[in-house]
């Protein structure tokens, strides 16, 4: 695999972190960013909510200065307001538009936005074109296997993207109706590699070293996307590159640089969303990162009740004293 170019925006290397709401936002961009992530994707946000000026899109937004190249994801289903939205940020400091058609939440869905545009080709075309015309940084889609299983048209939409001019597409190996469950088809990603020339990104069930290489050499895929896969383990990057240049498996963290990371990772929620939603946020990273040790289990039922930052560091370091 060559290192990953979309449009004009050259990747060190074809990792990429995947869009996640609640998940991949400022601090934990940059954990990942610093453990060798070719391309970071940003939480999604919704076109309209930048249309009515909503403050917390606002925060959304916000890019740290050492996550480039960093790509920001739009969500929405009108034509005109996706296009008027990415003409009006396109100054902001982002490298690549990225557009959501993968998002299997049913608020989302039943807006006709997300995974729920997979079911409208027609609108589809009309919505991309709109958006590639509408700004000269480079434009990309995320999408799914299909809505369901009797309608996996990947391939077919990948199509209309490559015919809308958009720069790459990620393919996620589910269906909506499956969200995260079951197991991703690598098959299709590779069918929609086989269909398009334009770089494909595959995404799903991608844990650690092994395999990301296993998705690599079943699909001939141009980037690997890991989502769940770096949620409590920014490590991965590193461990894929590692294994990827020497073919050695590198050991995981101990229980101390975990701790280590984590502390450092809550320090950033705090000074970046303020002491009570900053330690809130982190609950579920703690739950994430300590799964597997010694005394993870009687950890995660107390970090509900921790609010602030002082008590987070007594309550990690009493955990990995044990």
């Amino acid at each position: 695999m060559s290192p990953l170019k979309i449009g004009n925006v050259e990747m060190q290397n074809p990792l990429v972190l995947a869009p996640m709401a609640g998940v991949t936002d400022l601090p934990f961009r940059v954990l990942c960013k610093e453990q060798g992530a070719g391309l970071i994707c940003m939480e999604m946000v919704s076109a309209k909510a930048i249309l009515y000026k909503n403050k917390n899109t606002e925060d959304l937004m916000t890019i740290h200065p050492g996550e480039h190249p960093v790509s920001l994801q739009l969500f929405g289903s009108d034509p005109e307001i996706l296009a008027q939205i990415a003409a009006q940020i396109e100054e902001r400091p982002f490298d690549i538009l990225d557009f959501n058609m993968g998002c299997p939440v049913p608020k989302v869905v039943n807006n006709g936005e997300g995974s729920a545009l997979m079911k409208d080709p027609a609108l589809v075309r009309k919505i991309v074109t709109g958006m590639v015309k509408a700004v000269k940084k480079p434009v990309t889609v995320k999408i799914r296997k299909g809505f369901n299983e009797e309608s996996a048209n990947a391939v077919e939409i990948a199509k209309i993207l490559e015919d809308c001019g958009v720069a790459a597409i990620a393919v996620h190996g589910r269906t909506r109706a499956q969200f995260y469950s079951g197991k991703a088809d690598w098959d299709i990603i590779r069918q929609v590699k086989e269909a398009v020339s334009i770089p494909v990104i595959g995404n799903g069930d991608v844990v650690d070293a092994a395999s990301a290489e296993a998705l690599v050499e079943q699909t001939g895929c141009d980037g690997i996307m890991i989502g769940r896969g770096a949620e409590g383990n920014p490590w991965i990057f590193k461990q894929i590159l590692h294994y990827r240049e020497t073919g050695e498996t590198l050991a995981k963290p101990t229980q101390h640089e975990v701790k280590e990371m984590m502390l450092r990772h809550a320090r950033m929620q705090v000074e970046y969303k303020g002491g009570a939603i900053g330690i809130r946020e982190m609950r579920k990273h703690v739950a994430w990162y300590t799964a597997g040790f010694p005394h993870s289990a009687k950890l995660r039922a107390a970090i509900n009740q921790v609010e602030s930052l002082q008590e987070l560091e007594q309550m990690l370091n009493e955990w990995e004293r044990g």
